[in-house]
């Protein structure tokens, strides 16, 4: 056990300031920018002091990105793909846990391993299948010969073809599968008491009785968290959604925020770019803080 010191507490707290500092001084120095004019912002060394533009940066940049259909495109792609993740790690998870099967462990430990095939490096793959989402099932027909044998006697050409680019589908299907959400309900599910499954049982609930009645409501918290990190993370993808949607009304606000970065020989207006990021990170901020209290429950929490 440490023994608790004045001087402990006081380098404790001095390293715990400094990194707070450190960690809150990008987010100031944002804000200040997105208060300043054009003159000011561009002064060297910048001034750290707040001026009175801040509403006019705002109201320019949500004009140039056109952020109110952005950031309501950026919200149905984050929650589509946070409620997502946390509906089909569920059902993973349960499946593993509750159904006893042959390999159900290989297939646990085959998910997991696809955590280290981050997005981009399936990034290839998984565009080629967004452009055409029967492809597979074209490749099959094409391997088994069935597309040569429909062709001979029916004189059918068999062309299967599903195009996911520049829709929400296409935005949100390829990033719903969560190796991190499957371990963690499977964890959360292997401290479940065995008698609650028995009870169920003798009750005369099914499966999926048990899963939405009792399961569920247990794993609230976790599934907040887990929601609360999805979104986040889904807010702040930029590479998948600059590829998948080439038509501008289809665009994210993340990926709008380069339309406010000054070009070469353009206006460096950069107060108006900090502005848009304080626009744009708004949201995701506003959830975590609203979702604290679960967050953090459904991370830390041990009750049953």
């Amino acid at each position: 056990m440490i023994e608790r010191t004045p001087i402990f507490n006081f380098i404790c707290y001095t390293i715990l300031a400094l990194g707070l500092l450190i960690a809150l001084l990008p987010f100031a120095i944002v804000i200040i920018a997105s208060t300043l004019d054009l003159q000011a912002v561009n002064t060297v060394p910048m001034p750290l002091v707040p001026s009175s533009h801040f509403w006019d940066n705002v109201r320019e940049a949500w004009v140039r990105a056109d952020l109110g259909n952005k950031l309501l495109h950026s919200i149905i792609f984050a929650v589509s793909v946070a409620a997502g993740k946390v509906l089909l790690s569920s059902m993973a998870a349960f499946t593993i846990v509750y159904f006893r099967f042959p390999g159900r462990s290989l297939i646990f430990w085959m998910i997991f391993i696809t955590l280290m095939l981050p997005l981009e490096v399936r990034i290839v793959p998984t565009y080629s299948i967004a452009a055409n989402a029967l492809q597979p099932f074209q490749a099959i027909l094409d391997v088994t010969g069935l597309t040569w044998l429909i062709a001979t006697v029916f004189r059918l050409q068999v062309k299967l073809e599903w195009g996911l680019l520049n829709s929400y589908p296409g935005l949100v299907l390829p990033l719903v599968a969560t190796a991190t959400g499957t371990f963690l309900y499977r964890q959360f599910y292997l401290t479940v008491p065995d008698e609650l499954a028995e009870a169920s049982k003798m009750d005369g609930s099914g499966p999926i009785r048990f899963f939405v009645d009792v399961l569920l409501p247990l794993s609230r918290p976790n599934m907040i968290a887990l929601f609360t990190i999805m979104f986040v993370w889904a807010w702040n993808q930029y590479l998948w959604p600059l590829l998948i949607t080439t038509d501008p009304k289809f665009g994210i606000a993340v990926t709008e925020l380069k339309t406010l970065i000054p070009s070469e020989f353009g206006l460096p207006d950069w107060n108006v770019a900090m502005a848009g990021t304080l626009i744009i990170m708004s949201p995701p901020l506003i959830l975590v803080i609203l979702m604290q209290r679960w967050f953090v429950r459904g991370l830390i929490s041990t009750e049953k």
